[in-house]
C-alpha cells in the first residue's frame, strides 16, 4: 500500500486558519515591556490577517509572566473566548529567578489550558539576552496567532454538537 492510499483511508482533519467569528483573549506581561508590546503587536496583526475581527480580540495586561496564568484563568471563567494567547518575555539574569519564572509560568499556562479545555498559545519568550528576544518577537507573536486560531478551530471541530429537542410533558 503506497502513502497516497493510506492517506485516503485515514480521515484527516486539516489545519483551519480561518479566524472569522473566533473570539480571542490575549494576556500580555508588562515586564520587559518593549518585547512584550512587540509580541502583542505581531500577534494582533496576524490575528486580523487570519480574519479575527478587532472587536473579537480582548487584551489584558499583567505585571509579569508569573501573573499570566491568573489572568488566563479569569478569562476562561468568563466563557467568552474560543482561545487565549499568553505573551511575555523572561530574560536570564544572574540568579535562579529566570528558571523559576520560566518554569512556573509555562506550567500554569499549560495547566489552565488542559483543565479548562480551552486552547492557549504560549508566547512567553525565555531568552538569554535582550538581543535574542528582539530577534524572536515578530515571529513568535505571529506564530501564537496562528496556533490559537488553528487550535480554537480544532477544538470547535472536535466538540460534538448538542442537538436535542426539549419536549414539555406531553399528555398521554
Amino acid at each position: 500500500m503506497n502513502t497516497s492510499n493510506k492517506e485516503q483511508a485515514v480521515g484527516v482533519l486539516a489545519a483551519d486558519l480561518n479566524g472569522q467569528d473566533l473570539r480571542i483573549g490575549i494576556v500580555q506581561a508588562r515586564f520587559n515591556e518593549e518585547h512584550c508590546v512587540a509580541l502583542t503587536t505581531a500577534c494582533i496583526e496576524e490575528l486580523i490577517k487570519l480574519g479575527v475581527s478587532q472587536a473579537d480580540i480582548k487584551l489584558v495586561t499583567v505585571p509579569g509572566a508569573l501573573e499570566i496564568p491568573f489572568a488566563l484563568q479569569k478569562l476562561v471563567e468568563t466563557g467568552e473566548f474560543d482561545g487565549l494567547v499568553a505573551l511575555g518575555a523572561v530574560i536570564r539574569g544572574e540568579t535562579y529567578h529566570f528558571e523559576l519564572v520560566s518554569n512556573e509560568s509555562a506550567s500554569g499556562i499549560t495547566r489552565i489550558s488542559i483543565d479548562s479545555g480551552l486552547p492557549i498559545a504560549n508566547g512567553v519568550l525565555t531568552c538569554e539576552t535582550d538581543e535574542q528576544a528582539q530577534v524572536r518577537v515578530q515571529v513568535k507573536g505571529a506564530d501564537c496567532a496562528k496556533a490559537v486560531v488553528e487550535m480554537a478551530n480544532l477544538a470547535l471541530a472536535l466538540t460534538p454538537d448538542i442537538d436535542f429537542e426539549i419536549h414539555p410533558n406531553e399528555e398521554q
